[in-house]
């Protein structure tokens, strides 16, 4: 009877020593060190970065970093993915405010980056400067994620060319997201955002071309 008294106490306590022992809050403790991945990555790039740098910034040890992202490769993925919504759901805003036609809600978008780009904290698009800096490791995850993301936003733009008359949308859109593309990658060179102004006035004659 006394082994079993013992035998269960000890259970107990063991039971609120692992209590004690995990994150009382994982997924705020989760989303933490994301955030701080994301300002690390995005201001100083994935190879420039380490994982201890990450854990300072999120207030963590880096075991318990390790605990919610089994790698670094892991964390920059997620990094990636994490900003696949919110830029596509900036894409929505600025095409949704403007006023007018199709021609002139894809030039939105162009605006829209052009007035993001005169941020001092604005560093171009992440999963462009991922990729360039991943291009040896085509299978990295994070690169897998950037491509998913241009894919939808590459799908996001057919679907409103397609629904507002324009011919051969799938191909138009993916004509626009070059032009957005080629601008983002310019103006990594001259830090000017007329490049990118320039480029949603190439566009926008594009979709004009293409409508029915």
């Amino acid at each position: 009877m006394l082994k079993k008294v013992i035998f269960s106490n000890v259970l107990v306590v063991n039971s609120l020593v692992g209590i004690h022992l995990m994150p009382r809050d994982s997924s705020e403790t989760r989303k933490r060190i994301l955030e701080a991945a994301n300002q690390l990555f995005y201001s100083d790039g994935i190879r420039a970065v380490s994982v201890d740098l990450i854990a300072e910034k999120a207030g963590v040890t880096k075991k318990t970093l390790y605990y919610h992202f089994e790698s670094k490769d892991n964390l920059a993925a997620e990094y990636l993915t994490s900003r696949d919504q919110p830029n596509l759901l900036a894409y929505q805003r600025w095409f949704t405010e403007t006023n007018g036609d199709i021609v002139e809600k894809v030039q939105s978008l162009f605006r829209g980056v052009a007035k993001s780009a005169n941020h001092p904290k604005w560093r171009g698009c992440g999963f462009l400067r991922t990729a360039g800096e991943l291009a040896n490791l085509p299978g990295h995850p994070a690169i897998k994620a950037g491509a998913t993301h241009k894919k939808n936003a590459e799908s996001w733009l057919s679907l409103h060319l397609a629904g507002n008359g324009c011919r051969d949308a799938d191909l138009t859109a993916r004509q626009v997201m070059l032009l957005m593309d080629g601008a983002f990658a310019t103006m990594m060179v001259h830090h000017d955002p007329s490049y990118i102004e320039a480029a949603g006035e190439a566009a926008a004659q594009l979709v004009r071309m293409n409508l029915s």
